[in-house]
């Protein structure tokens, strides 16, 4: 069972809003003219980055009307874009402070902090009462949580009746070995990869009707290589990337992600699901 301590230390820097302010000037920038834009690089730590994130939210029919629950939310990116997008309140639970902490100023730089709250806390006991979200997501988060009943479960129980829930997990294809470190974990004792089987067992078990399963493998791999070919070799990464998260082990956890999507051990994968009408 991985705990939400070993979860934190793996994602944890203390000094994160400060590196992201010096990656800001270093860009030409300030937190007063900095936009949401100019922040995707960083605080879309997922696979496809933020057009991964419009194309999965799409699906999910949120409105002005809906107070929308993001699951893991990191830095909160997903959740400022959802926001602003469908014009939504958005409510972020993660279990590392320091996203919660370097999210929460990101999100008033941007001026979207009256609409996305940031609350540090388990995913597996979220702080929130029975039926109050009209929809909710999670982005790459699965894999570092090992009881998906209790997760599935715990989100079942703070949705409302017939609420859409979305999600998009890095998910075992077939058996192997993978290759480590990557973007979630530096060895398979901190790896909670399972297979969308298992992730749908999971989810009808909490009372989830699933209404697709999609596998994005492939648009994965183009989003890599589009990546690649834009950054040649031995370059030095622009100032505000996803090198801040994973400092000095980017480029070794990227390619063993790529590896390990190669040789059909990964799949990106998204869910789609209901909550029962009651």
């Amino acid at each position: 069972m991985i705990s939400d301590e070993a979860v934190s230390q793996h994602y944890q820097r203390a000094d994160l809003p400060h590196a992201i302010e010096d990656a800001i000037a270093k860009a030409g920038k300030s937190i007063e003219h900095i936009t949401m834009e100019d922040l995707g690089p960083l605080d879309e730590f997922h696979i496809g980055g933020r057009r991964a994130t419009q194309a999965f939210l799409d699906q999910l029919g949120f409105s002005a009307r809906h107070h929308i629950i993001d699951v893991g939310c990191g830095l909160g990116g997903a959740a400022r874009f959802a926001a602003r997008q469908y014009h939504c309140r958005v409510t972020g639970i993660d279990v590392t402070e320091d996203y919660i902490k370097a999210g929460q100023a990101m999100s008033s730089w941007v001026g979207m902090d009256r609409h996305v709250t940031l609350k540090h806390g388990s995913a597996l006991a979220m702080p929130f009462q029975n039926q109050v979200f009209d929809g909710g997501y999670m982005l790459h988060v699965g894999m570092n949580i090992t009881d998906k009943h209790q997760l599935f479960s715990e989100i079942y129980r703070v949705l409302r009746p017939g609420a859409a829930l979305g999600v998009f997990d890095a998910m075992r294809d077939r058996a192997g070995e993978l290759a480590y470190p990557v973007p979630w974990a530096n060895n398979t004792g901190s790896c909670a990869l399972e297979t969308t089987e298992q992730y749908a067992a999971a989810m009808r078990s909490a009372g989830f009707e699933l209404s697709s399963i999609e596998n994005r493998s492939q648009y994965a791999l183009d989003f890599f290589a589009r990546m690649k070919a834009r950054r040649p070799a031995k370059t030095v990464p622009p100032p505000l990337g996803l090198h801040l998260l994973m400092q000095k082990t980017t480029a070794e956890k990227l390619q063993n992600l790529v590896a390990n999507i190669v040789m059909g051990y990964v799949a990106p994968t998204e869910m789609i699901a209901h909550k029962k009408q009651s």
